[in-house]
């Protein structure tokens, strides 16, 4: 199962791994804090792609066919599945907008179960 949730968000047993797929280290949260089990970077949107998308919703569907071209062939990406593949996987994001963000973008590019709520 995959999952989604803010990084801010405490810390939870049923998390499982810990992934927080952005680019840039959240403002204010010191790393021990976050309990992240792996960075994943290299599979966030680009800065570029993330300044375009400037977390507005109307460019939502646009955001997510360009991420899904930047992730094309992208072998982090395939390491993420197969983690998804072994048990359950929480995508940390730091996006205010729980519905709109990179972490639930990044469950439909990859085509993994619907995140939860």
């Amino acid at each position: 199962m995959i999952r989604t949730k803010r990084v801010y968000d405490p810390p939870a047993p049923e998390d499982g791994a810990r992934v927080l797929v952005d680019r840039l280290w959240p403002r204010g949260l010191a790393v021990e804090d976050a309990r992240v089990d792996w960075w994943a970077k290299e599979v966030a949107p680009s800065d570029k792609l993330r300044r375009w998308f400037g977390h507005a919703p109307p460019r939502y569907r646009e955001f997510v066919e360009r991420y899904r071209r930047e992730l094309d062939g992208n072998g982090s990406a395939q390491r993420l599945r197969d983690l998804a593949a072994e048990g359950t996987v929480t995508l940390l994001y730091a996006a205010r907008d729980e519905r709109h963000n990179n972490a639930r973008a990044l469950v439909e590019i990859l085509g993994l179960s619907r995140p939860a709520p």
